[in-house]
């Protein structure tokens, strides 16, 4: 009988390299990588558990459940929004674009603006973006009840513009359906219809970040307005 003197050995599982210690953070990179790679619906947790060659049970020690997951994707997605990538201006030009910035995140990221709607983030970046708003607001001189309650209205607005255009369609696409909308209106039944027969132009007019601009405004002159009208407990 022959050997086969080159066939190797067999390897002793303790001479594997030892994997890296499981960590919170070590988890949310790999949804990062999972998200960029394959998308939001790939982000589980067998999946993440995969790629980091452990048990699925092993992340709850670490991550509560899949909206914690979702909350830590968010937050990390965040850092490059911050009170710096508003610029110099007014304090109402440094909010907005504060508020541009972080609506941008989302339109960047477009299954995540969904998630946005229903997860509450309390990471260190989000916090810091409430912090900036709210600082801002009281440079604007909005009363802290006001600031606090319309936090959630400024950052509502962009997150569901996000959501909106969250669908991804090509630039031809969008203009077919934008000319579609602009003739419904242009032909509608003004006896029916009389306000938006007359307005149909203004309806249709603007464009994106005019919009944007006119809506935070509002919002603006709602929160500091609310200042002698918000409800005491």
């Amino acid at each position: 009988m022959t050997t086969n003197d080159s066939a190797p050995a067999p390897r002793n599982r303790r001479e594997r390299p030892a994997k890296p210690a499981l960590t919170r953070q070590g988890i949310i990179d790999a949804a990062l990588v999972i998200l960029r790679d394959e998308g939001l619906s790939r982000v589980t947790m067998r999946r993440i558990a995969a790629a980091l060659d452990t048990g699925p049970a092993s992340l709850y020690v670490y991550v509560r459940d899949t909206g914690d997951l979702h909350a830590q994707i968010l937050d990390a997605l965040l850092g490059p929004v911050s009170p710096a990538a508003a610029g110099a201006g007014t304090w109402r030009d440094r909010l907005k674009a504060l508020l541009t910035s972080y609506r941008d995140v989302l339109f960047t990221h477009p299954e995540i603006a969904r998630m946005a709607l229903t997860t509450h983030p309390s990471g260190p970046n989000y916090l810091a973006l409430a912090d900036a708003v709210l600082a801002l607001l009281d440079e604007g001189g909005a009363s802290g009840r006001a600031a606090a309650w319309g936090l959630d209205l400024l950052l509502l607005y962009p997150t569901a513009v996000a959501v909106e255009h969250s669908n991804p369609k090509s630039s031809s696409q969008a203009a077919d359906e934008f000319s579609a909308l602009a003739a419904k209106i242009a032909a509608v039944d003004a006896v029916r219809y009389p306000r938006i027969a007359r307005l149909g132009d203004e309806l249709m007019s603007g464009d994106g970040q005019a919009r944007s601009d006119w809506a935070f405004d509002v919002l603006l002159d709602g929160i500091l307005a609310a200042a002698h009208r918000t409800p005491t407990e």
